[in-house]
């Protein structure tokens, strides 16, 4: 199972170079948030979990909007493929 640790976010640009680096997921993927639920869901062939530390640094840095959106999009993505593990630290 693939793994990906994400510790620290400032930016979106962060989430999605972890996300590229750690999930194999291509560049394409991350050309906004439609593209990465879209990448999530179809571009990665196995099981892997998403692991992401400091979450309320995150959701200060990102805004709550956009904290929120990302963590629906990554739920959504659990939930229609089903082989999915989140495991998010506030």
């Amino acid at each position: 199972m693939k793994s990906c640790l994400i510790q620290r976010v400032e930016r979106l640009d962060d989430l999605y170079n972890a996300l590229v680096a750690q999930l194999d997921l291509p560049e394409d993927a991350t050309e906004n948030l439609d593209a990465l639920y879209d990448g999530l869901l179809n571009e990665i062939d196995e099981p892997f979990e998403i692991v992401w530390r400091n979450t309320d640094a995150a959701r200060a840095a990102l805004g709550a909007d956009l904290y929120t959106t990302v963590l629906e999009i990554l739920s959504m993505v659990a939930k229609e493929r089903g082989d999915i593990t989140l495991d998010i630290h506030h």
